[in-house]
């Protein structure tokens, strides 16, 4: 299926690692100009060189994206670097599962916050594409209760309500909403490797609950999230896609 994305051009944020890195990549090789924000400066850098590298223009920029104005300056320049804007996917997460208030106020800014801010300062941009869409990335966490219960969870669930109110009231100006929910993924140096080691008994609970018997790779979930970025998916809005090799169990209507 050719995907259309040949020319177009997309901000990710947390493109250095994971599943926002795959997208990244996966959009590159789709043809489509790539702009990525992570904290650190080096492993950004890299990555745009490997971007660069597959033909396509690429912009970076080190930014944390619980800092709006950084946040808001990042777009502008991908924008500027780029010719344009047609797809954000916001991807950052700060993976916060206590429940200290600590762990709230960062959720909250870099999950939640961070997804608004960076609809905020594309939506000018976005306005004056043809096919602009808008992913976000939550978490199956977000609609079940599970370890994550608490600040993770809580903002992942809010992300898929928010991004079905975008649906609904940019559907007028063309510009499409939808959410990814991935279940349990894993990739060295991410969060199931670390458990892997550090508590092993947490990994084999988890990974027995999976029917297929593993986790997703980044790239698995990346297929799905570029192709409802991209403008194959021209009728599909206010879609909350779950990629989770049927861990989760609840129905969705």
């Amino acid at each position: 299926m050719d995907l259309k994305l040949q020319g177009r051009k997309a901000v990710v944020t947390g493109g250095t690692k994971g599943i926002g890195l795959a997208i990244a990549e996966t959009l590159a090789a789709e043809g489509a100009a790539v702009a990525i924000c992570a904290r650190n400066a080096a492993e950004v850098e890299a990555e745009v060189e490997r971007l660069a590298a597959k033909g396509v223009a690429a912009f970076g920029k080190a930014v944390d994206v619980a800092d709006g104005p950084a946040l808001t300056a990042f777009v502008t320049e991908a924008a500027n670097a780029l010719g344009g804007l047609d797809i954000v996917v916001a991807n950052v997460s700060a993976l916060a599962v206590g429940g200290d208030e600590e762990s709230w106020k960062k959720g909250f800014e870099t999950d939640l916050m961070g997804t608004v801010r960076l609809v905020d300062a594309a939506m000018p941009l976005l306005e004056k594409s043809d096919a602009a869409a808008i992913v976000t990335i939550s978490s199956v966490s977000g609609r079940e209760i599970d370890f994550a219960a608490g600040p993770y969870g809580a903002f992942k669930a809010a992300l898929i309500h928010y991004t079905q109110g975008l649906a609904y009231n940019l559907a007028a100006k063309n510009i499409r909403a939808n959410t990814v929910s991935p279940g349990n993924t894993y990739f060295k140096g991410g969060v199931w490797d670390q458990i892997e080691t550090g508590n092993p008994e947490l990994f084999r609970a988890s990974l027995a609950l999976n029917p297929t018997g593993r986790m997703a790779t980044p790239e698995e979930i990346a297929n799905g999230a570029v192709f409802l970025a991209s403008p194959a998916a021209s009728f599909i809005t206010g879609t909350n896609l779950v990629i989770d090799g049927a861990l989760t169990r609840g129905v969705q209507f």
